[in-house]
């Protein structure tokens, strides 16, 4: 008699594989040796159509490449770069049927549209939701970063930690970047804001904000990406931020440790790491890299590589903070996979996934709240309980909510209201904003017919659907009131 149980999930061990670059035409002479070379991997980077197509070669058709074109003229927040690494995770022997290619033209498109790291990383006009491309309450900074910044580009949010963004630029650009509203170039939709400050005085401003407000202990240090930044630069920050006695974790902020491996397996860049990290441990400092990996494919060996090299440096811990994506990484299966690729392949602990937050053009990624706290019920189990992610939603103005932490709940017409308990820096002079509901939104087109039918009332009006949705959810808090009394 078997003693394995038929579960919803069935677990088991994958190999991690580095697919073979030499199947796409453009790169069919690329040695071992060049792959490895992190400025070989920057210098073809893909940034445009007529670099994909030197890629591709036959493999995509026209209809594919005018697609592309299109968003990148009428919906594109992020400008487009792909480094090598990442472009070859899409479409391989190790993702398709039977462990073979897809046939060059239409079916090798058809694939190369389905897949989930392309879905991201090249979205297409056709991806888009034509009814509802963006949420009627979208905004380019949905977290109101700037908002609270305390000095340029140094975010305060909660009452212990910061953000520290130090540079607006990354390896790649993902199409659902939170912060699509400072980092990257421009798009047709989106003028990028500017760091004014020259680089060593917004450093130095940051740094003179955290020794004169012993209350943060946590400095998050981002952008963009830290791996676009000179490691020297990178270290000396951080060492600073090690001889401030109040700071007590220090999170390097990468996806390039997925996106461009390469980068971090550079022996001057282990190095410094070993450096940076030996001080941390002698002054009892937790130092860590968190990424951002959203599909079990991104996960290669050259990944698995990079994060032990960072962790036999002496980092504490590298963990993972993906983002909930349609199409992505929306079911179960798809999470549990990509989390014990992590765990088991390269030594990564899953922490966090995101509800995509509420940028423009984004809704067709985004998934609703009640889809999240399913997904969230369905993989409890599986994982060791620390390497269960939690899966949480960015509320604006209040932060980080584990998704079944809402206070209340309007499933029809999807609308979601958070308390929080704490004050961000920019309600210093609010009476009481602990007793305040927040609220966040659901995608229209996950709602049933009478709650889109109610947003195509007052979806163009925001203050009018405000005061309805805060109307309704009194009176339904009145009514389970009554009914509990």
């Amino acid at each position: 008699m078997s003693s394995i149980l038929e579960q919803p999930y069935q677990y088991q061990q994958r190999p991690l594989v580095e697919p073979d670059w030499t199947r796409f035409p453009g790169w069919a002479d690329v040695t071992a040796e060049q792959w490895r070379d992190v400025q070989w991997q920057r210098a073809h980077c893909v940034k445009n159509i007529r670099q994909l197509r030197e890629v591709m070669g036959d493999l995509l058709t026209d209809d594919f490449y005018a697609d592309l074109e299109r968003d990148q003229a009428e919906r594109a927040t992020m400008s487009m770069l792909v480094p090598p690494q990442m472009l070859n995770t899409m479409v391989s022997e190790v993702t398709w049927q039977d462990g073979r290619m897809p046939a060059a033209g239409e079916e090798f498109t058809r694939a190369f549209y389905a897949d989930p790291v392309r879905r991201y990383m090249l979205p297409v006009f056709s991806d888009r939701r034509s009814d509802w491309p963006s949420h009627p309450y979208a905004s380019r900074d949905s977290l109101h970063e700037h908002d609270m910044w305390v000095a340029e580009g140094l975010t305060h949010r909660y009452p212990t930690k910061v953000l520290a963004e130090l540079l607006p630029t990354c390896p790649q650009y993902c199409g659902h970047c939170t912060r699509m509203d400072l980092v990257g170039n421009s798009t047709p939709q989106v003028v990028k804001l500017k760091l004014n400050g020259k680089p060593q005085d917004r450093y130095q401003a940051m740094l003179d904000y955290l020794r004169r407000t012993p209350t943060v202990r946590d400095v998050v240090v981002s952008g963009g990406d830290v791996a676009n930044m000179p490691w020297k630069n990178l270290e000396a920050f951080v060492d600073q931020l090690l001889e401030i006695e109040n700071i007590r974790d220090i999170r390097l902020a990468t996806k390039a440790l997925m996106g461009l491996p390469q980068h971090w397996l550079v022996p001057t860049t282990v190095e410094g790491m070993e450096r940076v990290a030996t001080k941390a441990r002698r002054r009892g400092v937790g130092l860590a890299i968190h990424t951002h990996v959203n599909a079990a494919q991104s996960v290669t060996p050259l990944v698995a590589e990079a994060s032990r090299a960072m962790l036999e440096a002496g980092v504490r811990d590298v963990r993972n903070q993906g983002v909930l994506m349609r199409g992505v990484n929306s079911t179960t299966d798809d999470l549990l996979d990509l989390c014990f690729a992590l765990a088991d392949g390269a030594s990564i602990t899953p922490y966090y996934f995101y509800m995509c937050d509420m940028i423009p053009f984004s809704e067709h990624w985004r998934l609703s709240l009640a889809e999240a706290q399913h997904l969230q019920h369905s993989i409890m189990g599986y994982l060791p309980g620390f390497a269960t992610p939690r899966i949480v939603c960015d509320v604006p103005f209040v932060g980080k909510r584990w998704v079944h932490q809402v206070d209340s709940y309007d499933t029809v017409r999807g609308i979601s209201y958070w308390r929080k308990n704490y004050r961000t820096t920019i309600e210093a002079e609010d009476v009481d904003p602990l007793s305040k509901e927040y609220v966040y939104y659901d995608p229209i087109y996950t709602l049933p017919e009478e709650g889109q039918a109610w947003w195509r009332e007052h979806g163009g009006d925001h203050d009018a659907a405000h005061e309805a949705a805060t109307a309704m959810a009194a009176s339904s808090r009145e009514t389970s009131v009554a009914q509990l009394s």
